[in-house]
């Protein structure tokens, strides 16, 4: 969600505003992950970008569509520093292995894009998608095209593409929230590495994988006599 640019008045600069955009939604950032949605004053956000409270509100017209942005411009972010640490040209599977490593490193670094999204949960419950899970259904086809060239090229098992994207997609939170809230007890990398390790090879040996297997239906057996 991004500031709308006015349709009337002087002719806007879409550089400078972009620009102010950002520069907004960066301390708002800050302000809004320090000091909780209510005690945020958008007066001080105006005051620390250096506009009037009416400037703020030309560029987004209520607190909750400012907050709102904010944690949509976390994603975005998310998205382009994921992007930036992960190359096309190298392996497919070390790809997912930098992804996941860039994701838990992002909101390592920056705890208060971690803050937004929880606040953003508990404020507004009865949005219908968060911003989180609303950027995760955007790039699901990209994850899903690249699971299938996987399974195509018989890297990976044949799986519903839905299943694969979402379990991977709530392992990496899921670990991205706790060290958030409880602190991580190992380091990143090790973080990424055990994440790795279990969707890679699973938790079973290749002899208990053979005994999981579910036996024929008497059905099935029938049907082939």
């Amino acid at each position: 969600m991004s500031s709308t640019k006015p349709n009337r008045g002087r002719p806007v600069d879409e550089g400078l505003w972009d620009r102010r955009t950002d520069e907004i939604l960066d301390i708002a950032i800050d302000l809004f992950a320090e000091r909780g949605y209510n005690g945020a004053d958008t007066q001080e956000i105006a005051n620390r970008v250096g506009v009037g409270k009416g400037t703020l509100y030309r560029y987004f017209p209520s607190k909750e569509s400012l907050f709102l942005a904010a944690a949509d411009r976390v994603m975005r972010r998310l998205q382009a520093h994921i992007d930036e640490k992960t190359n096309e040209q190298i392996d497919a599977l070390l790809q997912m292995r930098v992804a996941i490593g860039a994701f838990l490193a992002f909101f390592d670094t920056h705890p208060a894009f971690a803050e937004l999204l929880i606040l953003e949960r508990a404020l507004f419950r009865d949005r219908k998608t968060p911003t989180y899970l609303e950027h995760r259904e955007k790039n699901r086809c990209r994850w899903e095209q690249f699971y299938q060239e996987l399974i195509d090229r018989q890297r990976i098992r044949p799986m519903p593409l839905d299943r694969l994207t979402t379990v991977i997609s709530d392992l990496i939170y899921g670990t991205m929230f706790t060290n958030h809230i409880s602190g991580r007890e190992k380091s990143l990398q090790e973080q990424a590495d055990g994440i790795v390790d279990i969707v890679f090879h699973g938790i079973l040996t290749e002899e208990e994988r053979i005994r999981q297997k579910p036996e024929p239906s008497s059905s099935t057996s029938s049907s082939l006599q």
